[in-house]
């Protein structure tokens, strides 16, 4: 059995898949099981890693079951003790997957460990240094856009992990759940890594985990369907996660800065998509916060954030 299951889901992404398996091919860790999970692409991306790559473990979908059921179809069929994710469109530097590793089986309160993502095509800029949320439940990446030298030199504690770029203790995931498929694409890692905050894993960065990244590739940024998914899931996951007892003093404000917030992007991009997600995710509301009750929480709400 391998130490590291990596998963790698696609969805049309042939043109991205050459350069991110060769540079997993270079990796100085090498005890590791590739799983390609492929939502229904027209492009050839299967037959072409059949070809090229034969010892990857290949899952191919009819259609495209979306980023979070995709991840979770290849950590069921995996059993290592360690799961990485890692987007089509990212190449790892070769020692990625050691760096994290390491930092993991250094700390066993680590369950997630986050990658410095770089943009591709501007490798000076960071992309993503794990996950930040801010006091009304609303997560970006941190150090996004910022140069290299603000990244810390030396392993963080941060709040969660890109799951473009990832690793995840397969204990932690047994004990919270795998991504929430409701949530089709998008926040899906700041769910996981608020439950498991809220359970009482830590998250780590690692600086020296390196990964360019070629950012929203697949979908497009301010694509309507990003824009979306992104307004819809922003509402599911405060519903899910943020403290219940200070939603009820913290609700005009979430609302208030969530419709600011979709009303720009609409303007912005000359579409309603955000505004149409935006309306699905507080018509649905009520179901997501019934999922809260299921959270196990250990730790209290000065703990997490606020």
């Amino acid at each position: 059995m391998s130490r590291v299951d990596v998963v790698i889901v696609n969805w049309n992404g042939l043109r991205y898949l050459p350069e991110c398996l060769e540079a997993l091919s270079q990796q100085v860790f090498q005890d590791f099981q590739v799983w390609f999970v492929d939502n229904g692409s027209s492009d050839g991306s299967v037959n072409w890693v059949r070809e090229h790559y034969p010892h990857i473990r290949v899952i191919a979908n009819n259609v495209n079951r979306g980023f979070a059921a995709a991840n979770n179809q290849a950590i069921r069929c995996g059993s290592a003790p360690f799961v990485a994710t890692l987007n089509n469109d990212a190449v790892p530097e070769p020692k990625w997957l050691a760096e994290m590793v390491k930092a993991m089986e250094s700390h066993p309160t680590v369950g997630m460990v986050a990658s410095l993502m770089l943009f591709y095509s501007a490798p000076s800029i960071i992309d993503s240094a794990g996950i930040a949320v801010d006091r009304l439940g609303f997560a970006w990446n941190r150090l996004g856009g910022l140069p290299t030298h603000s990244s810390e030199r030396e392993p963080t504690s941060v709040f969660g992990a890109c799951a473009g770029a990832a690793l995840y203790r397969r204990a932690m995931l047994d004990q919270i759940g795998l991504f929430d498929e409701d949530f089709f694409a998008y926040l899906e890692d700041v769910d996981l890594a608020w439950r498991a905050q809220w359970a009482g894993w830590d998250c780590l960065y690692v600086p020296t985990a390196r990964v360019l990244h070629r950012h929203s590739a697949t979908a497009g940024e301010g694509s309507p369907l990003k824009d979306y998914l992104l307004a819809r899931n922003k509402v599911w996951l405060v519903a899910k996660n943020y403290p219940v007892q200070d939603l009820a003093i913290r609700l005009p404000l979430i609302l208030a800065y969530d419709f600011v917030s979709a009303a720009f992007k609409s303007l912005y991009h000359k579409h309603a998509s955000a505004l149409r997600g935006r309306l699905e995710g507080w018509l649905k509301f009520r179901a997501m916060l019934a999922k809260s009750r299921s959270i196990d929480r250990k730790r209290s709400t000065r703990e997490m954030f606020l």
